[in-house]
């Protein structure tokens, strides 16, 4: 669905290429799912919470305007009584079993107050844990091997085969991503569903190498978004209109977060080590990959 969005985003790896990596800590909260289950078997939060799940639902066919300002009120009393509870300050792990609830979850509690349009904060955890991985991509994210002899994106494609987790999820993204169907390219859906699990289950140090690979000339630029980017993911027979785009992502729970992580870490700085406004390249370079499918 977001594709398009991230074929004109590409450029935007010349300038992390040039960054630092570095990355601020989160801390550590509750997942949305366990904190809702925390929270409806306690009687006051479970009540607090099931009125304002009424008001999320009531917003979009237009509740508010029906029933005045008592409605209203209630809303907002039930959202700041919740303040209090994890649930206000609850994430989601990217890739997570329940992925999808946990975000529906979170964006219950941000939407009634914030509306649809704003995508101010992410959803997700910041990086932590796979910082380790970023790091190591050293010999491949950088700017060096544009100058040398050897092609890091060859490179890279062969790592990721001789590694039986990339492969595995390699493979499983070409079939979908290349076969066509009777009224499109390729099945888009199933393809966007193999490109999230490559980039959510394979290690960065494969996943990113061949992604942010260093390329000499125009040709190698392009076989290196065909391989990581196929043609389909992102083309149609018609191509929309990018505000229309814009507002069909922010329908989709994943969609609308996985561009919600990428306007709160990308936000470019140049002034900063890293490039990036919240000196947070690790997590650009994660939200960047969450664009993908």
């Amino acid at each position: 669905m977001f594709l398009v969005i991230l074929y004109f985003a590409l450029p935007l790896v010349d300038v992390l290429l040039s960054a630092e990596v570095s990355a601020l800590p989160g801390g550590d909260r509750l997942d949305c799912v366990k904190a809702s289950d925390q929270c409806l078997k306690e009687q006051s939060c479970s009540t607090k919470y099931r009125t304002l799940r009424q008001c999320v639902a009531g917003k979009e066919s237009n509740f508010s305007r029906a029933t005045g300002l008592e409605a209203k009120d209630e809303c907002k009393s039930a959202m700041e009584a919740l303040k209090q509870k994890s649930l206000y300050n609850c994430r989601c792990k990217r890739g997570m079993k329940k992925e999808k609830n946990c975000l529906r979850i979170y964006w219950s509690m941000y939407q009634s107050l914030q509306g649809n349009d704003l995508l101010e904060d992410s959803p997700y955890e910041p990086v932590n844990s796979r910082l380790s991985d970023i790091f190591r991509l050293a010999p491949i994210v950088s700017v060096e091997p544009v100058l040398s002899k050897g092609n890091n994106c060859l490179d890279a494609a062969k790592a990721c085969n001789l590694n039986d987790t990339c492969k595995r999820f390699r493979s499983a993204y070409i079939t979908p991503c290349t076969s066509s169907t009777s009224n499109e390219i390729c099945n888009k859906r199933k393809c966007h569903k193999a490109l999230r699990l490559f980039f959510d289950k394979v290690p960065p140090k494969h996943s990113y190498g061949m992604l942010f690979c260093s390329c000499r000339d125009v040709a190698c630029t392009e076989r290196r978004r065909q391989t990581i980017v196929p043609v389909c993911s992102y083309e149609d027979r018609e191509k929309p209109n990018c505000l229309n785009l814009q507002e069909s992502c922010k329908k989709n729970y994943i969609c609308r977060s996985r561009l919600a992580d990428f306007f709160t870490n990308c936000q470019p700085e140049s002034r900063s080590v890293s490039s990036c406004l919240k000196e947070n390249y690790a997590d650009c370079l994660l939200a960047y990959s969450g664009l993908i499918g």
